[in-house]
């Protein structure tokens, strides 16, 4: 939907939350927002609602700090109109905007065509001093940052980074209401001062060779192809199969069981799993697909 689509559109009331890089406002994000009633978190270049990111590429991915600085302010016009349009869609009454400053909450509003913030909450409000602190170490010795999203959510536009789940329960504000469970994820970005990592294309080759050889009725790997895209990675697998297989499961359990282990190795997300047979090998086969002890036949 483009902006010019919708005539009718009633402006949110937004509330800023702001503290200083590494004071931890993604983490106190969802608490924040249940509290004020807000139906969606913007949060370094992201737009979420309920753990689901509707919009947005996290500044956490970018390469230098700058680069950061400018996706969380949604200065590209491509992303601030991506994210404008599933706004108003949502159609929320109440936002909040995470910022490190008055000034940075004021351009986001600005970039997605919101008004000013009806209310500023600093985090020093909702956070006491010794959890400042400690969120502040974490930053600085182990680079870790905080999304308000689930990992399943966040494993989508962090393929290849090393994410972890967080998991807390929600107190509701009335009796009545049961408590929610609430999961956020952890990440280590790219522009960390730890450095950067990379999984080569060998080492995944060889973990879909090894995975596909373990499964009964596979004979070799004639060819693995890979291709790396920012959200993920596409593999194809040409396979020998033993004479006498029943193929389409035997290609079905080599499929589940490549996409388990390489998502598992690697933190990848793979977003396409093609396998083949191209050859039939004159060894002989009786049984069932499987592997190891994992599928008996």
């Amino acid at each position: 939907m483009d902006l010019e689509e919708k005539s009718i559109y009633r402006k949110p009331d937004v509330i800023a939350l702001v503290g200083r890089s590494g004071t931890g406002k993604s983490h106190r994000a969802s608490f924040v927002a249940n509290e004020i009633g807000a139906d969606l978190i913007i949060d370094d270049g992201l737009v979420v609602q309920e753990g689901r990111i509707l919009a947005g590429r996290s500044a956490k991915r970018e390469d230098t700090k700058l680069a950061a600085v400018r996706r969380a302010i949604f200065s590209d016009s491509r992303d601030a109109r991506e994210a404008v349009n599933a706004i108003r869609r949502a159609s929320p009454r109440r936002i909040l905007v995470l910022g490190t400053s008055h000034a940075m909450v004021s351009r986001i509003c600005r970039s997605l065509s919101l008004p000013y913030p009806s209310r500023v909450i600093e985090i020093e409000e909702v956070s006491t001093v010794e959890e400042i602190n400690r969120a502040l170490r974490i930053r600085r010795d182990l680079g870790k940052h905080v999304i308000p999203a689930p990992t399943f959510e966040v494993k989508k536009t962090f393929s290849g980074y090393l994410v972890d789940p967080l998991h807390f329960l929600l107190r509701p504000k009335s009796q009545q209401s049961e408590s929610l469970v609430i999961e956020k994820s952890v990440v280590r970005p790219t522009y960390s001062s730890l450095g950067r990592f990379f999984i080569a294309d060998t080492v995944i080759s060889s973990i879909c060779h090894f995975e596909a050889k373990r499964v009964q009725g596979v004979a070799g790997v004639l060819r693995c192809r890979l291709e790396g895209l920012p959200e993920g990675i596409t593999i194809d697998l040409d396979l020998v199969l033993k004479f006498g297989v029943k193929v389409v499961p035997v290609l079905t359990y080599v499929q589940e069981r490549v996409r388990e282990a390489v998502e598992f190795s690697t933190s990848l997300n793979v977003l396409v799993l093609n396998v083949a047979a191209r050859r039939l090998s004159l060894e002989s086969h009786t049984g069932e697909p499987g592997g190891d002890s994992a599928f008996e036949p």
